[in-house]
């Protein structure tokens, strides 16, 4: 038994409005170990919604609507489900009492279109919605298949699903066994690299392992079905610990982990210090780290040295190594990362100097070359190159080299704390 999660609305098809309903509905299916292998995506138009039922009927119990319970002629949800069973709407009296009632509350009269929010198929159940004027429905049109409406906006649709839909979900069954995940966080690698390595953990059957790529990073997600999140946990950990052990330094951390939140632990965790000098990332590198409450402990400041006078009068840079290397150039990138630590006196510098583009580039300096310099404790200096190519753009080019300094910070951090130990 599996359910369909179907989207009403052309704002979504417009890309008007984030669906963030589906992420939502996906993620508490997922809790009641539903499974679920489909979600669409449907405007505002009765043929086209009754062919998405006719499809969804047919390979799933169940049924969920978000959208279209509105009181305007667009919403047209309620009324499309029941047409397409050969069922008739019916108005339901307490469903206008109780529209009438929150719409006195704030002092207002209904309006008398809101009474077509009152019609529902017949034989349906009303699934109350707290806040709104729209219900929702919960409504068995035939043998082994459920169908629940909800209305579109987010909030309402929360608690309904939290109040009602679930515990109705339980009485019948559902809810004995989770679908419990867990994703883990590699930087360094590729995803066809890492499959490489992790491929044979690909046939498992549970738990599952899958990978997923997007915006330098490379995750794989373990899910585990079992009775509670316990039993999942103990499907988990072994084969999380395996796949640790073969990625190595590549793994970073796990689910809602950032490279900014592992890296300002490693340097709480050690009482160390960090300051940046960013030049194309222009304080993307800065906001990263103080986006993090309490990074305050570990992360004094930064300079943006966007241009050479600031490299050279603010971070001492030199100005000879700039004229002859230019300031996309490891030999600046470690000066700056040596200026900014010393003249905030941290135990780490971090510098970032590069070509984003999407001009600037030349033969020997393509756009997307980025140096990374770092200064640590007893004088060490050190920089690496990275070419992100011109494919990527502006936004991702700087982006991908933030994030590749706190990596670069994060490797060097855990040498040290092995070889302290």
């Amino acid at each position: 038994m599996s359910a369909e999660i179907i989207c009403v609305g052309t704002e979504m098809l417009l890309g008007d409005i984030l669906n963030s309903n589906a992420q939502y509905l996906a993620k508490q299916l997922a809790e009641l170990g539903i499974p679920h292998y489909y979600q669409t995506v449907v405007g505002d138009n009765p043929e086209r919604l009754k062919e998405v039922i006719e499809i969804a009927a047919s390979r799933v119990e169940i049924l969920i609507f978000t959208g279209g319970l509105g009181p305007t002629p667009d919403d047209l949800t309620c009324e499309t489900i029941a047409d397409f069973f050969g069922v008739p709407l019916v108005e339901r009296t307490d469903i206008v009492e109780d529209i009438a009632q929150k719409f006195a509350q704030r002092g207002r009269v209904m309006s008398a279109n809101n009474r077509k929010q009152a019609l529902i198929p017949q034989g349906a159940e009303i699934l109350p919605n707290p806040t709104g004027t729209a219900p929702g429905i919960i409504w068995q049109p035939r043998t082994g298949l459920t169908i629940f409406t909800f209305p579109g906006v987010p909030s309402e649709m929360y608690r309904m699903w939290t109040e009602t839909a679930v515990p109705f979900l339980k009485s019948q069954g559902w809810g004995k066994e989770i679908i419990y995940s867990r994703s883990l966080r590699f930087w360094g690698i590729g995803e066809s690299a890492l499959a490489e390595k992790v491929g044979t953990y690909f046939d498992l059957t549970n738990p599952t392992v899958a990978p997923y790529a997007g915006k330098g990073e490379v995750r794989l997600r373990i899910s585990a079905k079992a009775p509670d999140a316990k039993a999942a946990e103990n499907l988990i950990t072994p084969i999380e610990k395996q796949l640790i052990e073969i990625a190595g330094s590549d793994y970073y951390g796990a689910d809602d982990d950032t490279l900014a939140t592992v890296v300002g632990n490693l340097l709480r965790s050690s009482g160390e210090t960090l300051s940046v000098a960013e030049s194309c990332t222009g304080g993307g590198l800065g906001q990263m780290l103080t986006e993090i409450a309490g990074s305050s402990d570990y992360f004094w400041g930064g300079v943006i040295a966007y241009d050479n006078s600031v490299k050279a009068g603010l971070l001492g840079v030199n100005p000879e190594d700039l004229e002859k290397f230019g300031a996309v150039s490891g030999i600046v990138a470690e000066q700056m990362a040596l200026g900014v630590k010393d003249r905030l006196a941290t135990t780490w510098g971090l510098s970032i100097t590069g070509i984003a583009g999407p001009t600037g580039g030349s033969e020997t300096k393509p756009i997307g070359l980025v140096y990374i310099g770092l200064a640590g404790p007893g004088g060490q200096v050190s920089s690496v190159e990275h070419r992100f190519g011109t494919i990527r753009g502006r936004y991702l080019i700087r982006y991908l080299s933030a994030n590749a300094a706190l990596d670069q910070l994060r490797r060097h951090l855990c040498k040290k704390n092995i070889h302290s130990h």
